[in-house]
């Protein structure tokens, strides 16, 4: 790993998504990189699900904005997500623009077992 790396996990999930399929979509992406940070879209960044996943990781959440999703460019692309979001992918835009300019993604969004849920990882330069 980089020196002063700030790994983020990036989350996509549905309204009746719960913590597991959060972890679930988490242990799939996540299983070599133990991410710094939690992001999603803004208006899901206070949800019940996500504020429990960051409590029990202990670790601080970034609520992206609408703005800065659509400005990244996805590597996946998700009708669900370009229809509502207008981003390929919330999981992978909200790990990019949370990471910080000139990150990358480490692993593409990996969908829940469940399909209710999605994760990204990006890495960039801890500001």
């Amino acid at each position: 790993m980089e020196r002063d790396a700030m790994i983020v996990a990036g989350f996509g999930f549905r309204k009746a998504a719960g913590v597991d399929s959060l972890r679930d979509a988490l242990r799939r992406a996540g299983q070599t990189h133990a991410p710094t940070h939690l992001a999603t879209a803004a208006e899901k960044a206070s949800s019940a699900v996500f504020q429990s996943l960051a409590q029990t990781l202990d670790l601080p959440t970034v609520a992206v904005s609408q703005d800065a999703l659509q400005a990244i460019e996805t590597q996946t692309h998700s009708v669900a997500a370009e229809a509502r979001f207008a981003t390929g992918s919330v999981a992978e835009a909200a790990a990019l623009a949370a990471a910080g300019p000139g990150a990358r993604l480490l692993t593409p969004r990996q969908i829940s077992t469940d399909r209710m849920a999605t994760c990204a990882i990006a890495i960039g330069e801890t500001p």
